[in-house]
């Protein structure tokens, strides 16, 4: 009786293994990363427009292509609404999502302040020190914020102008003064041009109310007009393509914005840096990553690119060394 109880033991027990390692194989075929856990991850998007959709189009792509459908996305449009961002943020928080992707500076200064928990990260934000008013930022903040930044070499672009324009005397700056990111390009900006002799003034506008009154006196009182990466002038262009069109040049900070009204750009790809974020997040989400150490990513290259058709109302010659932007109407 004693050897056939234990018998019966040894049969179970071995049962019980085969069991175990089934479970095991089938768990390791489902996703040898994730097993069955799911991520939610919100994305709080400012404004549409072509530079901010490119980024979360590419951010989406990477978490897709690695985690397939164990993430799910929840997205938010602020529709260029900086209280709208600070709703999204805290509707993001009560919602407990894994992570949250903020696309542009006012959405990622909302996700900042709604939650110290769970992890930020932006995209689409040209300098995080200004954003957050630290002075000597090193590059990374320390904190539950991360990212990627769209910032192209300012230099580079105030040596655009001299380029194209070397007898001009006086350049105009175009920016919204509610975006702290484009009041730091255009004081670089400006000490850049005058030190290729440039005269400059600044032209702030404080929406999109006041855009065109201000754009106008911008083009009747210069020779060249400089944009910096300004999301309230990217939603804008129309307005200001109607303004100066044909009449003053204007060099801009991102493809976007010289697509819609500008004459050249040193231009960054928005999809590259939000695929990066994308990475950035499955590294946080999956492999555990700290996102307290991880430095701000920039973009790896930088193309110079022309708009054909303003230059045509211009009657220039794009330069060599300018790729044309392609001007077809996006479906």
């Amino acid at each position: 009786m004693k050897k056939f109880v234990k018998l019966i033991a040894v049969v179970m027990a071995a049962a019980m293994l085969l069991s175990l390692a089934a479970c095991g194989g089938d768990k390791k075929e489902e996703n040898p990363s994730t097993g069955d856990k799911k991520y939610v991850v919100g994305i709080s998007q400012l404004v549409t427009h072509d530079a901010l959709d490119a980024a979360t189009e590419g951010f989406k792509a990477a978490l897709t292509e690695k985690l397939g459908d164990k993430v799910e996305f929840l997205y938010q449009n602020a529709a260029n609404d900086s209280a709208v961002c600070a709703t999204i943020a805290n509707d993001f928080v009560s919602k407990k999502v894994d992570l949250i992707m903020a696309n542009a500076t006012p959405a990622l200064q909302a996700a900042a302040t709604a939650t110290s928990d769970i992890p930020v990260l932006g995209t689409s934000v040209t300098e995080y020190g200004v954003a957050f008013g630290i002075s000597d930022f090193s590059g990374t903040l320390g904190n539950n914020v991360s990212g990627t930044s769209d910032l192209a070499p300012l230099d580079q672009q105030a040596a655009m102008i001299k380029e194209w324009y070397p007898d001009a005397k006086t350049v105009g700056l175009l920016y919204c003064s509610g975006e702290p990111n484009s009041q730091y390009q255009v004081d670089t900006v400006q000490k850049e041009l005058e030190k290729l002799g440039y005269t400059c003034k600044q032209y702030p506008f404080t929406d999109s109310n006041d855009v065109a009154a201000v754009c106008q006196s911008a083009s009747d009182a210069n020779d060249v007009m400089y944009i910096p990466t300004d999301n309230t002038c990217a939603s804008n262009t129309g307005i200001i393509d109607n303004i100066c069109r044909g009449k003053t040049p204007i060099f801009v900070g991102e493809e976007g914005i010289c697509k819609g009204c500008g004459v050249a750009t040193l231009s960054i790809s928005y999809y590259d840096i939000g695929y990066k974020t994308g990475e950035m997040a499955y590294e946080i989400l999956v492999n555990g990553a700290d996102i307290s150490t991880m430095a701000i990513e920039y973009a790896p290259e930088f193309v110079k690119k022309a708009n054909p058709e303003v230059c045509a109302a211009l009657g220039i010659t794009p330069l060599e060394g300018y790729e044309l932007i392609d001007m077809t109407p996006e479906e």
